[in-house]
Order: C-alpha cells, then structure tokens, then sequence
C-alpha cells in the first residue's frame, strides 16, 4: 500500500507519502501560503498515484471539509481522518471525554508509543506547546498545554511599552551561562525557549517523583529542534512524529 499522510497545524500543513512501510517524500507548506494561493499550492506538490490518504486535522472543520474535497480529487481516494478514541494501537486515553483530546495529541502518542513502548514524555512544541505522559503500560497519564514560543514572544511585544517584537527564529535555545542574554532580543529569545525547556523538565521531575523513572523524551513540532539543546538527558527528536502515528492507525480497522 502507498499512502499520503498529512498532518494539518494551525501554522504548517506536513505530509509525507507511506511507501512499504517507511516514510518518504515529506514536506511541508505554511498555512498561509495556502491562503494566499490556495489549496492548489498543496496539490502541486503532492503525488496522485496513491492508495489512501489519512490525515490529523486541528485546523478547524471548515478547511477540513475543503481539503477532504480537493485531495480526494486530485488522489482518486476519499480522506480519512483521524479521531481521538478511548483506546488504539495501545495507547488509552487519559481524557473522560477522549474526543476532547486534541487529535495531533493523540496521533502524536500513538506514533511515539510505536517506537519505543516504554514511559513517554511527548512534547509538540509549535503554535501551541503540549506535554502528554504516557505510563508504561500506554496509559495517558494527562498533559498540559502552554503558548509556544512565537505566542510568547508576540504577547510580551503586544502588552509592553518597551519591548520589541523578536521574530527571528534560527537561534537555537542557549544552555548554561549562555542562556542569559546581553540584549533584550536575546533575553526574550532565550528566556522563551527555556521557558519551554523549563516546563519540560519539570514534567519529567513530576514523572521520576511518580516512580517513572526513565521515560523516553520524544520532541516534536516546529520548534523542537531548537529547544533540544536546553534539555537533560537524551530527547528523541521526531519531526514526523504525527505522521509516524498515522501511519500506525492506517492498520487499524475502521
């Protein structure tokens, strides 16, 4: 079987096609150039020849149904999307409402859940940053949700007088002493990333005080690459994670 995978952000839409069992041909279109251009600017770069499509959607029921519309027709195929259940592909879900359970969350479990199988920590650090946990017996545990990196930086330009807005995202998390800026750019930009880096591993102490000693910490989304500098231990990064977890639901009767 071949497969598009997509994964739908409130900032970037990700694919990647499923091609005897690895993923290939990834890449990636910002929302906003699809506002600009339209769902053509999608299509043009994505293959026809394929068996199924699967996708994870947050970014509202709307461009869902016009995308289910225009993929369907350029692949010959109807979309499938993802949901979020009381259980799959051993993972249960934490929430008494599972579909409450944002859908890139539980895709995201799913697929960390598939390459390690032991306590997972799974971080998505993009518009939105997320922390979910995940026992070793691939019981969620819960998480938490903080503004990423981007929203704080447009919050602290948006409600202060005097600080400017940092936009500039190539510098990476700094560590040690290097993480004190001597500018204000630098203090927000590095004050930022450790804010996220922070929150990590207090969820990581929160974990090891429960008894879980050596979870696998599993990073992704747009900033993750950049955070990892800032954290302990060793942080699996996994820019594809979302697609390696529909890839797994793609063999799950629906």
């Amino acid at each position: 079987m071949t497969a598009l995978l997509l994964d739908v952000g409130n900032t970037r839409l990700k694919w990647g096609v499923l091609e005897d069992g690895t993923i290939r041909r990834t890449g990636h279109i910002t929302q906003a150039n699809i506002r600009e251009a339209g769902l053509a600017a999608l299509t043009s770069k994505l293959p026809r020849g394929v068996d199924a499509v699967m996708a994870s959607n947050v970014a509202g029921t709307s461009f869902g149904t016009r995308l289910a519309g225009v993929i369907g027709l350029h692949c010959g195929c109807d979309v499938h999307f993802a949901r979020s259940e009381r259980s799959a592909c051993g993972v249960t879900n934490g929430y008494r409402l599972p579909r409450r359970l944002g859908v890139d969350r539980w895709v995201a479990m799913i697929g960390a859940w598939a390459e390690f199988r032991k306590p997972c920590l799974v971080v998505d650090a993009g518009t939105a940053v997320t922390i979910d946990a995940i026992d070793r017996g691939g019981q969620h545990l819960g998480g938490q949700i903080l503004p990423g990196v981007a929203l704080m930086r447009e919050a602290l330009a948006g409600h202060t007088s005097d600080l400017p807005r940092v936009t500039a995202r190539a510098a990476k998390a700094a560590s040690g002493m290097d993480m004190f800026g001597n500018s204000t750019t630098a203090a927000i930009t590095h004050g930022t990333y450790a804010a996220v880096a922070g929150a990590v591993e207090h969820a990581m102490a929160a974990m090891r005080e429960a008894g879980i000693r050596k979870p696998a910490v599993v990073l992704t989304g747009g900033d993750a690459s950049r955070i990892l500098t800032a954290l302990g231990g060793a942080p699996s990064h996994r820019p594809h994670l979302v697609l390696q977890g529909l890839a797994e639901l793609l063999d799950k009767p629906r």
